[in-house]
Parts: structure tokens; C-alpha cells; sequence
């Protein structure tokens, strides 16, 4: 995928893929050439919407930043580095996005494309899924292991396998999943505070020796907010001005603050260690927030949902040679980020593994949001063949400002122009059929070439037995398997 700031941000140039990595070498033996290998801090929150920050991720959308959060931490690094107002989880959900991260592949093509256990007696079967992290597929961690990197993963793993060491970690807490945020209450709430402290000393051990680093931050947080500090929940149910600001929505706010706290504990280090002029520091998410429904942040959707609410996700990222306080508006996804982080270690182009989907971001943080990201294939899909929102089964594609979603049930598609319609209010399939039929060929064109899962129809279906009943069997079924 090319795309080029001030025109269609996925227009139809293509190029063949021997073209793209001989560009593509050029530009990483040029980063190589220009400074020493630089550290690299990757941050990822965990269910944190766009809009999930005292920091606004758009320029002119006044609700893509949260009125009830204060995170003058996070503000302070977008203030050093750039802002993306069009990046994207790879996934709706989590694992299906740390897997993509940490492989550079599209959770459709790993055929990981959902978290939970599936749900039962609707109208189509959910697909099988893959729930460890093959052998075969090489991680960002054992890459920059070859190019000589310390690395490290604390936090929520989450994708098996047998945990971090496996799979290119020097140091990490091990397999672990949501269950990690459980344990850990004031003074250390999600163990926010314990892993920037770990990561404190990691940064501390390898400057020491003269190695680079790599440490990837899985924030516990935003999970169990109810274990925020003692103190920041007391702050947030004074401040909340009606019932709704009280309960969950004080306590999501006061672990967002305690989130806040660690990542300005590690930007400290940073700084205290002199590591900042040579240090890549990265923000993200794993998808959006909170259920399937709603209007998030000027945003239709969320968690579970291909709609904006649940993939469009911050990033900041702030290093060297990143203007300060600079935006870029091309659409970007966290598989990206595996062929970022190569160029920026100096690797060739040569060692990036067959099947990755990305692109560098590289030279758009270096050219104030300007410039192309080449991906092999022009669109981005996000495909989530599963019931957890009330859309059930559905995938959508992007090219350019154009977005469509397809929903299997009724086999039903909706069109937008995100560039005019950001939160997906008005549906355009009607009004331009031969755009919707071109993205659909399009987005089904791309599931086949990687052999998608699909959902399928299921043979039991009982259109009789009310949803609400399927619905409690369905919870009755994900509490039987968490204690088993």
C-alpha cells in the first residue's frame, strides 16, 4: 500500500514485491548509516479507546480526546513527538493484536482473529482459532535479538506459546493474560508500577554495557480498574458531577491516571539514564474501549467491532529526528510496527520475514507526517468473524477514505467517506454501488489470498429460542472454561 500525505491516502499505485523491498533496503542501510542503533520503548494499554486521553488524537475533533481523564504524562510525550489521528489496532480485541505486532502479520492471516471462547446457538458458527504463538512465526523480539539487541516484554503476554522467552525475550514475567491485572492492587495497582520500575532497570543494565534495548510494555491497565490507587479513586468520585461519573466510569478514569503515572515513571528513567536523544518511545493501544455499541469519541462502536470506536486506537510516538508537537493524518496499523522497528535497528530488508503486511512508518516520523508507507497490498482489513458486538460477524476494509463493512448474517454492507464522515453516520452503498462493489471484491479478493477464516451456517440454529437465552448460556459456558 502506497500512501502519500495531501492525496488519497491509499491510492492505486502498485508496486511488485522484489521492487519493494529493493526500496525498502535502501532506506533501512540509510537509517543504519545515519546513528547508532537507537533503544526502542513499545507501550501498550489495554482497552483504551481514542478518545481515551487528556490528549486530543485530531486536531479538529474536539471529542477525540476524554473530558473526564487527566494524563499530563502521556500530553507531555505527545507534546515531544507525533501524533497519528488514522492509526488502527490490527484487531478489535487483544490477543488478536499482540499477535499481529508481534509477527507484523494481519490477524486474518494468522487466523487469530478473536480472544474469547466462541458463542453459541446463533445463526452462524464461529471459526476455529489459534491460541498459541507458533514456533515458526518470528517475532519483533527475536529480530532485533539478531541485530543485537537486549530485549524485554513485561506485562500481558497473552499469546501463549510458552511465554516471551521463547520468542525472542531476554527478560519478561512469563505466559501471562488477563489474570495479571487481578493480583496486583495499591500500592502497585495492575502492576503498573512494578513493571516501570522493571523496565527502570533493564534500561539501566544494557546503557551500562553499551547495548541497545528493546522493551515492550503490556500494560495490565485499563483491566480491573477497581484496583486503582486508593487515593486516585477518592479523586475521581469528589470530581464526578452526576451518578454516571461515579462507580465504573470513576474508577476506568483513576486507572487511567495510575497508567499515567507509570509511563511518566519510565520516561523519567529515560531521562535520568540520559537515554532520551537516542530513545524511540511508543504509545498505543490494543483496541478500543468498552462494548460494541455507542457513540465513543465522534466514534460509532467499540471493543469487539470493526466500526472507528473499535479499532481506531492512539499512538504517539516520540525519538529521534520526530519534530515536536507534529501530527500525521495516513491511515497506519500495529502491524506497522514490526518493519519500523527493523529499519530503525539497522536491519536489511532481506531478514523481514515472508508474509508480513506492514510497512515503515520510519520516514513519516522524520518528515512531520509527510510522505508514503508501502505495505504490499493497498487496503486494510480488519476481519472479525465472530459474535461479541450486536453487528455479529462482519469485516471492513479501508482504501483510501472509503470504508466498507460487510455483516455475514444478512450478508449486508454499509459504505462511508471517513474523511467526511468520521463517526460512520451516513451510509453511501446505496448512493455510490459501484465504489460498495468495488470494496467488496475487493475485501473478499484479499480473504481469500490469505486463506481467511470465515464464519459458517450453522445447522442447529434455532430461530425459536430468544437471543437473551442464548445469550446466558453463552456467559454460563465462558465462566465454566475460566475455572476450568
Amino acid at each position: 500500500m502506497t500512501t502519500r500525505n495531501g492525496s488519497s491516502p491509499c491510492g492505486p499505485r502498485w508496486l511488485p514485491v522484489a521492487a519493494l523491498l529493493v526500496i525498502s533496503s535502501s532506506s533501512f542501510a540509510t537509517a543504519a548509516d545515519r546513528q547508532p542503533q537507537p533503544n526502542i520503548v513499545l507501550m501498550l494499554a489495554d482497552d483504551q479507546g481514542w478518545n481515551g486521553l487528556s490528549v486530543a488524537m485530531a486536531p479538529d475533533v474536539p471529542g477525540s480526546r476524554g473530558e473526564i481523564f487527566q494524563t499530563p504524562n502521556i500530553a507531555r510525550l505527545a507534546a515531544q513527538g507525533m501524533r497519528f489521528s488514522n492509526a488502527y489496532s490490527p484487531a478489535p480485541v487483544c490477543s488478536p493484536t499482540r499477535i499481529s505486532i508481534q509477527t507484523g502479520k494481519s490477524p486474518a492471516q494468522l487466523h487469530w482473529t478473536k480472544a474469547a471462547p466462541p458463542e453459541r446457538g446463533h445463526r452462524l458458527l464461529e471459526p476455529r482459532l489459534i491460541k498459541d504463538i507458533a514456533d515458526n512465526q518470528t517475532t519483533v523480539g527475536e529480530l532485533l535479538q539478531k541485530a543485537g539487541y537486549a530485549t524485554a516484554h513485561y506485562g500481558k503476554w497473552h499469546i501463549g506459546g510458552g511465554g516471551p522467552g521463547e520468542h525472542g525475550y531476554d527478560e519478561h514475567d512469563g505466559d501471562t493474560g488477563n489474570e495479571q491485572a487481578l493480583q496486583f492492587t495499591d500500592p502497585n495497582p495492575v502492576d503498573i508500577f512494578g513493571m516501570a520500575a522493571r523496565a527502570e532497570a533493564f534500561m539501566e543494565k544494557n546503557s551500562r554495557a553499551g547495548k541497545p534495548f528493546f522493551i515492550q510494555l503490556s500494560w495490565n491497565a485499563l483491566h480491573a480498574p477497581e484496583n486503582a490507587l486508593r487515593a486516585t479513586m477518592a479523586k475521581y468520585e469528589k470530581l464526578a458531577i452526576n451518578a454516571n461519573d461515579r462507580g465504573k466510569r470513576a474508577a476506568t478514569a483513576a486507572i487511567t491516571e495510575d497508567l499515567d503515572t507509570g509511563v511518566g515513571r519510565v520516561m523519567a528513567a529515560i531521562d535520568r539514564l540520559g537515554l532520551t536523544k537516542n530513545t524511540y518511545v511508543i504509545y498505543m493501544s490494543d483496541n478500543g474501549a468498552g462494548g460494541g455499541g455507542g457513540k465513543r469519541g465522534g466514534l460509532s462502536g467499540g471493543k469487539g467491532s470493526v466500526w472507528e470506536g473499535g479499532i481506531r486506537v492512539p499512538l504517539i510516538i516520540r525519538g529521534p529526528g520526530i519534530t515536536a508537537d507534529s501530527w500525521c493524518h495516513l491511515p497506519v496499523v500495529g502491524y506497522d510496527l514490526l518493519p519500523t522497528l527493523c529499519e530503525w535497528a539497522g536491519l536489511p530488508a532481506t531478514a523481514i520475514p515472508k508474509g508480513v503486511e506492514g510497512g515503515s512508518i520510519a520516514s513519516l516520523l522524520t518528515h512531520e507526517g509527510d510522505g508514503m508507507v508501502r505495505r504490499p497490498r493497498d487496503e486494510l482489513v480488519f476481519h472479525f468473524p465472530h459474535y461479541q458486538s450486536d453487528d455479529g460477524p462482519h469485516s471492513a476494509i479501508r482504501i483510501g477514505p472509503l470504508k466498507l463493512i460487510r455483516f455475514y448474517e444478512d450478508d449486508r454492507v454499509v459504505l462511508f467517506d471517513l474523511s467526511k464522515d468520521i463517526g460512520e453516520r451516513t451510509d453511501l452503498a446505496q448512493r455510490l454501488p459501484a465504489e460498495a462493489k468495488r470494496l467488496r471484491e475487493r475485501l473478499e479478493q484479499y480473504l481469500a489470498a490469505v486463506a481467511a477464516q470465515m464464519p459458517t451456517p450453522n445447522p442447529d440454529f434455532d430461530p425459536v429460542t430468544p437471543q437473551q437465552t442464548r445469550e446466558k448460556g453463552n456467559k454460563k459456558e465462558m465462566k465454566r472454561k475460566k475455572k476450568a
